[in-house]
């Protein structure tokens, strides 16, 4: 029987190019690792830009059937229940109006594509998405009624865009009322002012006890900053940008090493 720490782990975990390659895969090797420390009495808590509803099948692959999810980039903190009809329940859900994001982008990027989030199932769009870019049902509607209710999380996009032209405008318009990351790709994760995937986590920190010295986090985007940079131990994958690499107390192998493994095998 494995014998239960007594002063436990907040070990947060990034999902894509973190935990899982960009082609979704995760190793057995990592899922073990993750399950170990469970076993152990650690919290390995999902902390991921993605929505609820495509993160579920993470934690299910991990094998975690209690536990935490950070959903949304911060704006949407579940508690994973297998015995929740969605196999989780929603435990803070903290939302915004959009509409002066999107009117300011629309005047910029007139062709820009625009999903509002809707917990658990789904996005409502403007105009599609390029293929396999979002997951759960989908339905496009006008940029008045994306305008017309709170949300959690707001992506846009603006294909036609190089990264680094994209970067540059959002810099210059000012999203002052919101909190957004710039992704890889012409990709722009919007949320409620001041939320990140830290300022969830450390609400949750609080609400479990766990000594602020005892947190851990592992990512490889800019949206990940915030994280790394609240943890005790900020851990950048080597791939990450150069960014996001300074923010982190170590960097530890790329996504193609596998470089989450070794972050949690020392942890053991």
């Amino acid at each position: 029987m494995t014998e239960l720490v007594t002063d436990p782990l907040l070990v947060a975990l990034d999902v894509d190019g973190t935990l899982v390659t960009y082609g979704g895969v995760l190793s057995e090797e990592t899922r073990d690792a993750a399950r170990a420390l469970v076993a152990a009495g650690h919290h390995v808590v999902i902390s991921t830009g993605r929505s609820v509803h495509g993160t579920v099948h993470v934690w299910d692959e991990l094998g975690l059937t209690q536990g935490w999810a950070v959903c949304s980039n911060g704006a949407v903190t579940v508690r994973i229940d297998p015995a929740a009809e969605k196999g989780w329940t929603a435990h803070e859900v903290i939302t915004f109006d959009p509409s002066f994001a999107i009117r300011l982008l629309v005047e910029e990027f007139p062709t820009v594509r625009f999903a509002a989030e809707v917990l658990g199932e789904g996005y409502r769009l403007n105009q599609e998405f390029p293929p396999g870019e979002l997951t759960g049902t989908q339905h496009v509607v006008s940029v008045d009624e994306l305008c017309s209710e709170p949300v959690t999380r707001l992506a846009v996009r603006a294909p036609d865009m190089t990264d680094e032209d994209f970067d540059h405008v959002v810099k210059r318009l000012g999203l002052h009322d919101v909190t957004y990351s710039v992704g890889y790709t012409a990709w722009l994760d919007i949320a409620p002012s001041g939320i990140t995937k830290a300022s969830a986590l450390e609400t949750l920190r609080r609400e479990l006890g766990v000594n602020p010295e005892r947190t851990v986090a592992v990512g490889d985007g800019r949206n990940d900053v915030e994280m790394l940079t609240w943890a005790a131990r900020g851990v950048a994958m080597g791939h990450a940008p150069a960014e996001v690499r300074e923010a982190a107390d170590e960097v530890t192998g790329t996504i193609d090493d596998d470089g989450v493994l070794a972050v949690l095998r020392s942890l053991t």
